[in-house]
């Protein structure tokens, strides 16, 4: 018997567990269940810094950081909310204007949004939050560089000015994201030092944003409780309290689930998802995927300098097998860099349909008529990792090719595949854009300078297309440009390609709201309880 949180009464209670593992028991946490959200999850955030990704960050961030702007809505056939790429509308800030050169925007700023600390939000604030990024030199100063973002400068109270390089077809989308985050600077810098003049180290264990949610207790290893900021300046999120439970288990999550102890649990895998099917104890619901299944091969290493090798392995895989095999058929094959969901998808250039035969004269004319061997390389990182590592390494088999599948760390996978050093000739990955727009997901995973470019894939005339999309703002000019670099990307087959799968989650049958982003978290603000 293991001690949980029972989502029926908001205290203390027990669930039978049976051969899953889980050994956790948290102190009671009263709420009452109509205000309480209880979430499963792989692992409490080792941090809540944006810009410092750690196991778990991103996770929660998006619930206490929120930008300028954000995506309209738009409801699908299905009756469900989605995100319009589309159109972009104000946030945190009301309104906007744009130099007749595009490289500076004023934002004014909505009066009265106030932190969970009570101090309001101001174009100081906003200028700091960015400053905190460009210092930092992360994921926030990327989104700075890709977006031609020079300087923010606080103009007033509440204006604030974006200084860019040059114009930026990027920008305003890049503003919807949760990094830079825009941070209670009143609050954090009370907790600076002259070691620490962003106070990282106390942003290790705490929040300060204008968001919906605040970080209200933590407990490493165990859970952490997050609570409605009671200032927020839209209405208040119908859940008052979400804790957030460490549940390193995904069988352990799912028995939980079924058994109406969690509300929601984490990004579970497509077999959870098919053994859940048709039990009216769970409620899944799925979006079109935005990262792709693939094995990226750097062309540092031989034989994968030599495109007539990428391009055999390409020809060597059965994709529909890999999807019926791996993704249980909740897939779409993979024909482009850029996802489908993504304005300027272009499928066209996509020729690697499955021929084996056409495989092997690619490697007799690149001069391997025997096929080579190397190491296949994968990690933990996601469910389907392993299982496309094993079909990949056997399909390969069939054209003498001996890809010998070898497990590493998912800290070891980062850590190689960064930019770095990037020492891995042939591995497995998953990555896709959190911005749905094409110049930004072919610089993030194809630019020389992309910071999610793992495999180092290099092509001076590609980088020339994308940096003239960055800057183009005509949107059938800038779409001309992209298609032509998928073009080329395809044809330089730098990832053996093979499916986009759905994404799916998983919570309790009367759990409404979830609206699909391009990050894969869900925003607790969007849920809530309907009576059955």
């Amino acid at each position: 018997m293991v001690g949980v949180l029972s989502r029926t009464t908001g205290v203390l209670g027990a669930a039978a567990l049976l051969g899953t593992g889980l050994a956790v028991a948290l102190p009671a946490v009263t709420a009452s269940a109509e205000e309480t959200l209880l979430v499963a999850a792989t692992a409490v955030p080792e941090g809540f810094d944006g810009d410092a990704l750690r196991p778990g960050t991103q996770n929660v961030v998006p619930q206490v950081y929120e930008n300028l702007v954000r995506y309209g809505r738009i409801e699908g056939e299905d009756g469900r909310t989605y995100l319009d790429p589309s159109a972009i509308e104000g946030h945190l800030a009301e309104s906007w204007e744009v130099s007749e050169d595009g490289t500076r925007w004023v934002f004014t700023l909505r009066e009265g949004i106030l932190s969970p600390y009570g101090n309001e939000l101001t174009a100081d604030d906003v200028e700091w939050s960015w400053n905190k990024s460009f210092d930092q030199q992360r994921t926030g100063n990327f989104i700075a560089r890709v977006s031609n973002v020079e300087s923010v400068e606080a103009l007033s109270d509440y204006e604030v000015a974006f200084n860019l390089s040059a114009p930026s077809s990027i920008f305003l989308p890049a503003l919807t994201l949760y990094v830079p985050g825009i941070y209670d600077s009143t609050e954090v810098r009370s907790h600076a030092t002259d070691e620490d003049p962003w106070a990282l180290e106390w942003l290790e264990t705490n929040t300060a944003g204008f968001g919906a949610y605040h970080l209200d207790t933590l407990r490493p290893d165990e859970m952490a409780v997050f609570v409605a900021n009671p200032n927020y300046f839209r209405d208040q999120p119908f859940f008052d309290r979400i804790v957030y439970r460490e549940v390193p288990s995904a069988a352990s999550r799912a028995t939980l689930l079924l058994t109406g102890d969690v509300d929601w649990i984490d990004r579970p895998a497509v077999q959870q998802v098919v053994e859940f099917q048709g039990d009216d104890r769970v409620k899944i619901e799925d979006s079109p995927g935005r990262a792709m299944v693939a094995a990226w091969m750097n062309p540092n290493f031989e034989p994968f300098g030599d495109v007539r090798v990428r391009q055999a392995l390409n020809y060597a895989i059965d994709r529909e097998e890999i999807i019926d095999s791996v993704t249980r058929g909740t897939g779409d094959v993979a024909m482009s860099v850029v996802p489908p969901i993504v304005d300027g998808y272009d499928p066209s250039f996509f020729a690697y349909d499955y021929d084996p035969d056409r495989a092997r004269e690619l490697l007799t004319e690149a001069g391997y008529p025997d096929g080579f061997e190397t190491e296949l390389l994968y990690s933990d990182l996601w469910w389907w990792l392993e299982p496309f590592t094993i079909q990949v390494s056997s399909q390969l088999s069939e054209v003498g090719v001996t890809a010998t599948p070898t497990r590493i760390t998912g800290s070891d996978m980062r850590s190689r595949s960064a930019p770095a050093v990037r020492d891995m000739p042939f591995f497995v990955f998953e990555s896709g854009p959190i911005i749905l727009d094409p110049v930004y997901t072919l610089y993030l995973l194809a630019h020389s300078e992309g910071v999610s470019n793992r495999s180092d894939y290099s092509n001076p005339d590609f980088d020339a297309l994308i940096d003239e999309a960055r800057e183009t703002l005509d949107r059938d000019a800038r779409l001309a440009l992209t298609t032509d670099a998928q073009r080329i990307w395809m044809e330089d087959a730098p990832w053996l390609v093979a499916a986009y799968p759905r994404t799916f989650e998983a919570m309790a049958p009367d759990i409404v709201g979830w609206v699909p982003y391009p990050d894969v978290h869900e925003r607790w603000y969007d849920l809530r309880r309907v009576e059955d």
